[in-house]
């Protein structure tokens, strides 16, 4: 799976160095410690898409996710996800554009000393841009609307809508 991984990262890296205007990279990281069980977790998804017109774009997310747990329990899980997806911009003026992300993903995560578990969601991710000048714009997804069975994020099997505070994703855009 890393295998595939780098390969997808070199594919995207390839594409975007040939990059046109209507491409844009994006993505978002996370770091979070908690001191009363020991436990560290951080993510990286980068993300690469391309504006078919100014309603539609299609784009692909990459995701790689780590938790660990220090002390007597030592434990850690390492998780890979792919998700392609059809953004629609269903509102925009000159700062703010509203959009839907509709997609699916498929993820393989492994604890320490236990068996890969493949899992995959579908769904739509609601979405906010802030354009802060030509090329950048704050990105934001509040929630989740689908399926999900096994997938790396956690949360549970089964169809659910969620657009909690707890479910929330702030990143960056660059557009070419």
């Amino acid at each position: 799976m890393r295998k595939l991984f780098l390969l997808v990262v070199i594919v995207m890296a390839a594409i975007t160095a040939s990059a046109q205007e209507g491409i844009y990279l994006g993505g978002g990281i996370s770091l979070w410690r908690n001191n009363d069980v020991d436990k560290t977790s951080f993510s990286i998804t980068p993300d690469v898409g391309y504006n078919l017109s100014e309603k539609w774009a299609v784009g692909v997310e990459l995701a790689y996710a780590h938790k660990g747990y220090d002390g007597e329990d030592a434990i850690s899980t390492n998780a890979f996800a792919l998700a392609p997806y059809a953004r629609y911009s269903f509102y925009e003026n000159k700062i703010v554009r509203l959009f839907l992300d509709m997609g699916f993903g498929f993820s393989t995560y492994k604890e320490k000393h236990a068996e890969s578990v493949n899992g995959f969601e579908i769904g739509v991710k609601p979405g906010l841009a802030v354009k802060l000048n030509d090329n950048f714009s704050f990105i934001t997804k509040v929630g989740f609307a689908g399926y999900r069975d096994d997938y790396y994020r956690g949360e549970e099997n089964g169809f659910g809508v969620g657009l909690d505070g707890e479910n929330i994703s702030i990143g960056i855009e660059y557009e070419f």
